[in-house]
């Protein structure tokens, strides 16, 4: 994920007192640097009086930057930013190329700016910078409790646009408390993670395939973990800055491989108990709908402005897992058939839509009309 240059230097402070402080696994002065990585800054110089602090996730991003011992000659145009902060790579992107000083939204004053001169005997470089309200998370931390709030923040921002109600509402706060906490200190990985709610989502449509009411239950309990899991990958990249593109492309497929898998357990299972109906056929058309429907959607993330609009809320709301407590319920009840009748006909009723929106929306067509 190599951010793009923007040839703008930075200057990073190393604070004594707070640049070693840990924000969810990784010092501030470690987030800093990443930050203004990501947020196209370059070269950059950390000044620092003593050692550095663990740098581990810059070290792993293989990032360069100088060290000096004082702030050196700041030229007009320098991003001159504290540790005595939280603040994210979007954000110091913004400041970076627009100059001003970074205010969070409750007002705090943030020490991060681009300077334009520092007049003499000047100790401020921020003064007189015109306030830049931040998009994201921003918080002042001054010593340990503030860094924790600051961990709180941050945590409370890490959230998908693909979340649907039930991830919001359960699926990710019992992942969060359970897993993503822990996992943050581990060397364990989000491809890993992701991996492992694929492979819990084959074993639920496997137990689905068994055909047995018991054994439909237990399988819809492991698709809601596979679930909860689902959304810890996320967590744990968003928080570390551990994403990739192959966390991304192993997050869409494993999707539409553990959706196929219990389609096609659940039409299996039924089968087994009452092959006069016409389950199978059933499971073929929702995983042909399906695979339809990921290769609409691959289209669509490469199509001009796919990630926004309406597409993208189409494709958000149709893609997350909220279907996992329905498929829990109609376990339990066993009217697990009624699931697969809504997905054989839901899944070909949601690719007709997105194809139809995205031949709306892209200007190539519409040039030809």
């Amino acid at each position: 994920m190599e951010p793009t240059r923007i040839a703008i230097p930075a200057v990073l402070i190393a604070d004594p007192g707070t640049a070693g402080l840990r924000v969810i696994a990784l010092t501030l002065l470690d987030r800093l640097l990443v930050a203004a990585h990501r947020g196209g800054c370059h070269p950059i110089t950390v000044v620092a009086t003593g050692p550095l602090p663990d740098l581990r996730r810059t070290q792993a991003l293989g990032i360069a930057f100088n060290v000096a011992t004082q702030v050196p000659p700041l030229a007009p145009g320098t991003l001159v930013a504290n540790t005595r902060q939280l603040v994210l790579a979007g954000d110091i992107r913004q400041i970076a190329t627009h100059g001003g000083r970074l205010v969070a939204r409750d007002g705090t004053v943030l020490p991060a700016g681009r300077i334009e001169s520092t007049p003499a005997g000047e100790t401020d470089p921020w003064k007189n910078l015109r306030p830049v309200k931040t998009l994201g998370v921003a918080h002042p931390v001054h010593d340990e409790s503030s860094a924790i709030a600051a961990g709180e923040a941050l945590w409370a921002s890490l959230n998908s646009s693909a979340d649907g109600t039930v991830d919001r509402h359960f699926n990710r706060p019992v992942g969060r408390r359970l897993l993503s906490r822990w996992l943050v200190h581990t060397p364990i990985t989000p491809n890993q993670i992701s991996v492992g709610a694929t492979l819990l989502g084959v074993l639920a449509g496997a137990g689905f395939a068994l055909g047995s009411k018991p054994m439909s239950i237990v399988a819809a309990v492991l698709f809601q973990i596979s679930a909860i899991i689902d959304c810890v990958d996320g967590d744990v990249a968003r928080a570390v800055y551990k994403e990739s593109p192959l966390g991304k492309w192993l997050d869409i497929v494993g999707d539409q491989v553990v959706h196929a898998s219990v389609f096609i357990g659940i039409a299996v299972g039924l089968w087994r108990a009452s092959s006069a109906a016409p389950f199978l056929w059933l499971g073929g058309s929702a995983v042909l709908g399906g695979l339809i429907s990921f290769v609409v959607v691959l289209r669509g993330m490469r199509q001009p402005g796919g990630a926004d609009g309406p597409l993208q809320k189409l494709i958000d709301g149709a893609t997350n897992r909220d279907f996992s407590v329905l498929v829990l319920i109609l376990s339990i009840v066993d009217r697990l058939g009624w699931f697969l009748w809504l997905a054989a006909i839901g899944s070909h009723v949601f690719w007709i839509l997105a194809l139809t929106l995205q031949l709306r929306l892209d200007p190539k067509a519409a040039s030809r009309k």
